[in-house]
């Protein structure tokens, strides 16, 4: 596993969000599939090099974005991303015209979603 996942320990990411959005990519691709089992915490943190609260805290942010499961006895299993139903597709499209007509960015049309959406 530690081949998929490079930790680059001077950069300017923490190495958990460098674990999380490696992971996220590989879910996203395919290269990690429905039902796959990652390795232990314990397990990926040796072979990183890296503090098990690390890992753990990488595992944690990507099964609160749905992409992992955690069970006792069975471990953290990727979970398929859910299909994006076409009625959200079409109001993220329009959310995206209304933004670039008021001249908002990316960033800033993301930080308002992200301001809107319910704790």
């Amino acid at each position: 596993m530690s081949g998929f996942v490079a930790i680059d320990a001077g950069g300017r990411v923490p190495p958990f969000e460098q674990v999380r959005s490696q992971l996220a990519a590989q879910i996203a691709a395919g290269y990690l599939v429905d039902g796959e089992r990652l390795p232990s915490v314990r397990g990926l943190a040796a072979e990183l090099g890296l503090a098990a609260g690390t890992v753990a805290k990488a595992y944690q942010l990507l099964e609160e974005a749905g992409l992992v499961q955690t069970a006792r006895g069975a471990g953290t299993r990727v979970v398929r991303p859910a299909a994006v139903p076409e009625s959200v597709t079409h109001a993220a499209s329009a959310l995206v015209a209304a933004a670039r007509e008021a001249g908002l960015s990316a960033d800033q049309t993301a930080a308002a979603l992200h301001d809107a959406w319910p704790a």
